[in-house]
């Protein structure tokens, strides 16, 4: 009987000091699960647009935090939109310092390329946020963004409703719409397959400000916004001229319009980003020209706010808080070693006087399953 005492008893004990072995590696394997995750988000310049995609990659990442997770961004942008250099020297910064994940909203998408591809070499994930194209010849984690020739499509169909055209926003004929629903392509498209372009009483004068000339994303807009307004001969194009993205060079652009074409012979002007929209309705306003509507690209707080103001006539929304909440979210699931969307689709849509209230201050993100994330986290 003793002999099989002691036996039972070296038998736990051998098991005691196996299990004793063995916790502090469990422990750490769990300490370690969750790691200080750091991610680098650059965009073109440090204006509006941008200032407000950057808020919700800091939201987001306040939002992991509550829930346990050290997630930091350091955000680094050039000082101006056409300083292409400069945004790639801020990602070949990026990879020096070993960030985990780098979110990028290109300048201009070849000048970025040959950093995509380094980033690419060492192993970090790239996030692209404000194109779903997949760009050839390197590996992106997960585009976020929507179709820039689309957004141009819808700001078109906008431009004709203001000139005449059925719709939300001019003297046309009104359509109703219910709370909630999206302008997008879809619903324009549909609305205005019922109608003969060349019968409809759409007509007016109006001006471009695009955003850099020949410029890839300003090419695509362009395209996409006369695509539309070219199917309607009394839509009259006096002038298009570049601001680079940028608000003071679109009031310089503005100024020359009003110069040129006198009171009463301009009805609207299209700008291809809201920075530029804005310096062009403040100009406006200034010379005492609030005839003119203004039309626009983008969404932030300050040109919702004017929407709703009857400042600017409408825009066609851009996404920039899905573009930080979900650029967090989609970067610490590479970081931890899960899937991610390979095309995150926003889905570009009008916002005016009767639905400004849907994008801001509460923009409608879902969100974010993190206790998830961390369920189903990989330790590598």
């Amino acid at each position: 009987m003793k002999t099989k005492i002691v036996k039972i008893m070296g038998i736990l004990l051998t098991l005691a000091l196996i299990l004793t072995s063995i916790y502090p590696i469990v422990g750490t394997a769990a300490e370690n699960k969750f790691p200080k995750i750091t991610i680098g988000w650059t965009p073109p310049d440090i204006t509006g647009v941008f200032k407000t995609a950057t808020d919700y990659f800091e939201k987001a990442a306040a939002d992991a935090r509550k829930h346990g997770m050290d997630v930091t961004i350091v955000s680094q942008a050039p000082e101006a939109h056409t300083m292409f250099a400069k945004q790639v020297a801020i990602i070949e910064d990026f990879i020096q310092r070993g960030v985990d994940v780098i979110a990028i909203s290109p300048i201009e998408v070849e000048v970025v390329k040959p950093a995509i591809k380094r980033a690419n070499e060492v192993g970090i994930p790239v996030i692209i946020v404000n194109l779903l194209k997949p760009i050839k010849g390197v590996k992106v984690a997960s585009y976020i963004g929507f179709d820039n020739y689309d957004a141009g499509v819808i700001s078109g169909y906008a431009m004709v409703d203001y000139l005449g055209g059925p719709g939300v926003l001019g003297e046309g004929p009104k359509v109703k719409v219910e709370p909630g629903t999206y302008l997008d392509k879809k619903w324009w498209k549909n609305l205005y397959s019922k109608y003969d372009p060349k019968k409809l009483n759409v007509k007016g004068n109006i001006c471009i400000i695009e955003g850099i000339a020949g410029g890839f994303f300003s090419t695509l807009r362009l395209r996409g916004f006369h695509s539309v307004i070219d199917k309607f001969p009394g839509i009259k194009v006096l002038s298009t001229q570049p601001a680079d993205w940028n608000r003071q060079k679109a009031v310089k652009v503005t100024e020359d319009f009003l110069q040129r074409y006198p009171k009463g012979q301009i009805d609207a002007i299209w700008a291809a980003s809201n920075e530029m929209g804005l310096g062009a309705m403040y100009t406006c306003e200034t010379h005492n020209r609030t005839e003119i509507g203004i039309l626009t690209n983008d969404g932030t707080p300050e040109s919702v706010q004017r929407i709703r103001e009857g400042r600017l006539i409408a825009e066609t929304w851009h996404g920039f808080p899905e573009w930080g909440w979900y650029g967090t979210e989609f970067a610490v699931c590479k970081a931890l070693g899960l899937e991610v969307p390979q095309i995150f689709d926003i889905r570009p849509r009008t916002e005016y006087i009767g639905n400004a209230d849907e994008f801001y201050p509460r923009p409608k993100l879902a969100p974010i399953p993190w206790e998830l994330i961390k369920a189903n986290a990989k330790v590598k």
